[in-house]
C-alpha cells in the first residue's frame, strides 16, 4: 500500500425501519466518517459526483489537503500514484476497488495522484471530503493527464 493511504473498511448494517412494511425491501446503514477516528483530521467540504460506467476521472493531486473518498453506489477501480519524492513508496502505483458490496473509505494523502474508472453495471455515486472548502481562484490541485508517461498507467489493461 502506498505510504500514508488509509483504508477504513465499512460495516454494513441492515437498516431498521420505523414500521415494517411487508413487501418493502429493507435498506442498509453505514457509518462513513467520525470525528473520533484516526482517519479524520478536519472538515472542510463534502462533494458528491455521479459517473457512469466506463467513465475515467483522474489524476488530480492535492498540494495541501488529503482527500477522503466513499463510493456509495456502483463499483470503481481506484488508481493511486505516489508523487512525493521523500516517500518510501515514491513512484509506486496502487490499484484497488470500492463500491457496492466492497464499501470502504479511502484517505488519499497530499502528493498522491488519484483517479478512478467506473466499472460495468451501475453509475458510481462518489462522495469526497476535503479538509478545506474549494477555492476556484486558487484550487488546491493540479490535474495530471490520464495518459501521463510519468505515471504510465494503462487504463485499458485493467478491467
Amino acid at each position: 500500500m502506498i505510504n500514508g493511504v488509509k483504508i477504513k473498511n465499512l460495516t454494513v448494517h441492515q437498516d431498521i425501519p420505523d414500521v415494517d412494511q411487508p413487501g418493502v425491501e429493507r435498506g442498509i446503514l453505514m457509518e462513513i466518517l467520525r470525528t473520533d477516528e484516526e482517519i479524520f483530521s478536519r472538515f472542510g467540504q463534502s462533494t458528491m459526483t455521479v459517473a457512469h460506467p466506463g467513465t475515467i476521472k483522474g489524476f488530480p493531486v492535492h498540494k495541501t489537503q488529503p482527500d477522503l473518498w466513499f463510493m456509495a453506489t456502483g463499483k470503481a477501480m481506484i488508481v493511486l500514484h505516489d508523487l512525493r519524492p521523500d516517500s518510501s513508496t515514491y513512484k509506486q502505483t496502487e490499484v484497488l476497488t470500492a463500491g457496492r458490496d466492497d464499501y470502504k473509505l479511502v484517505s488519499i494523502p497530499v502528493g498522491v495522484a488519484h483517479g478512478y474508472k467506473v466499472l460495468p453495471g451501475e453509475p458510481v455515486i462518489l462522495f469526497y471530503h476535503t479538509t478545506e472548502p474549494y477555492n476556484k481562484d486558487n484550487p488546491d490541485e493540479q490535474v495530471i493527464p490520464l495518459d501521463d508517461p510519468g505515471i504510465g498507467f494503462d487504463w485499458g489493461a485493467h478491467k
